[in-house]
């Protein structure tokens, strides 16, 4: 490798935790704006203003699947029963159905919300489409490589072929197996993710590419192209993959591992301003806040810290820090804003551009720094 290019991003790597560390200095969990009932208040405006202004997207999209997990987190977290009928009527009205592609994890990730109404209601018609699907998948296996080509591999979306599958797709077998206890589900999750990790992830790194297409493909600054909601949708994954795995399954220990390399790298990239940019490697060419890659790396570091997988101390005022930067991108009607619009790479775009999984991503992350921040007290 090219040693001016490891020296610039080595140079990156420091300043970008130097400035972590001295935007960190002055946060404290006890500031007023960072208390359980604060953190709440934003998270319920926000999703008030997402209800009152629905995305366009048909409802078992994964755009709004990724918002249904964030509405059901809040759910969890709030003593109002709004946000738990909104699901329930979003479901009614899809007959709990998944999206139209039978083997997509883009149309499985619903199943996620499905799932999760059926741990609070134990109702088998929620859950019976899904499992109707998925043992269709498994009596028909595909056995398509992961090489993300249409002309050469038309057939690659059947697998988990690209990074934001691992969190459309893998969290909803593993929900329905905890839902059934049948372990076939299980079992195709993880040999399935790893398959994909053993493509895509890069043991230097501790980053996801996007999919194949961008193994040699470089940024302006020479450094390789990590998409930072791409990442994100993997350290989402790995949260609401490891929620339900099994604490003695024999892989638990290598999903515990990916996910702390992930995280020790993704505290590298994150900006003085708590937030981290379209692209981990090269942010200084994309100086505008992102919010969807942000939610789910807040998420993602809280949920750990909470759960006693990362050291509190050095990943705590990453999550303050971050929290705070995506509290600050809520308009005071409650619009998310700053999230990159749909694509599958780093972007340039509109500041004030939201989107469902956004929003889905604020809600993730805003549920465990509650929890976080409920310790503290």
């Amino acid at each position: 490798m090219n040693p001016r290019f490891l020296l610039a991003l080595f140079s990156l790597q420091i300043g970008c935790a130097g400035g972590l560390l001295r935007a960190a200095d002055s946060l404290t969990p006890q500031s007023s704006d960072l208390t359980p009932a604060a953190v709440l208040s934003v998270m319920e405006r926000v999703a008030d203003w997402q209800l009152a202004n629905p995305s366009p997207h048909r409802p078992t999209d994964w755009t709004q699947g990724a918002g249904d997990a964030g509405m059901m987190a809040l759910a969890g977290t709030s003593t109002s029963p709004r946000f738990l009928d909104a699901m329930l009527a979003m479901a009614e009205a899809s007959a709990w159905q998944l999206g139209p592609r039978p083997y997509d994890a883009d149309d499985h990730c619903v199943g996620q919300t499905y799932a999760e109404l059926y741990f609070r209601r134990h109702d088998p018609r929620m859950i019976a489409p899904l499992r109707e699907r998925f043992d269709w998948i498994l009596a028909h296996p595909k056995d398509a490589n992961l090489v993300f080509d249409p002309a050469r591999n038309p057939d690659a979306r059947d697998r988990w072929s690209w990074c934001d599958s691992l969190f459309m797709g893998p969290p909803a077998w593993i929900r329905l197996y905890v839902a059934t206890g049948e372990k076939a589900y299980l079992d195709f999750a993880v040999e399935k993710w790893w398959q994909t990790s053993d493509y895509l992830y890069d043991k230097e790194e501790h980053l996801y590419f996007r999919d194949s297409t961008y193994f040699e493909r470089r940024e302006a600054n020479g450094g390789k192209i990590f998409w930072s909601r791409g990442n994100g949708w993997v350290m989402g994954g790995l949260v609401r993959v490891l929620q339900y795995l099994p604490a003695d399954h024999p892989a638990r220990s290598r999903f515990v591992q990916q996910y702390r390399e992930m995280a020790g790298r993704i505290l590298l990239c994150q900006q003085p301003d708590g937030l981290w940019r379209s692209s981990l490697l090269d942010p200084g060419n994309y100086p505008l806040k992102e919010t969807s890659g942000s939610g789910f790396y807040c998420y993602a570091l809280a949920w750990g810290i909470n759960q006693g997988l990362l050291d509190r101390g050095k990943f705590e005022p990453a999550v303050i820090n971050a929290w705070r930067g995506l509290a600050g991108c809520v308009t005071p009607e409650g619009r998310l804003t700053h999230v990159q619009p749909i694509g599958a790479d780093p972007r340039k775009y509109d500041e004030n551009a939201t989107e469902v999984y956004g929003v889905g991503a604020f809600l993730l992350a805003g549920s465990e720094v509650h929890r976080l921040l409920g310790k503290g007290q």
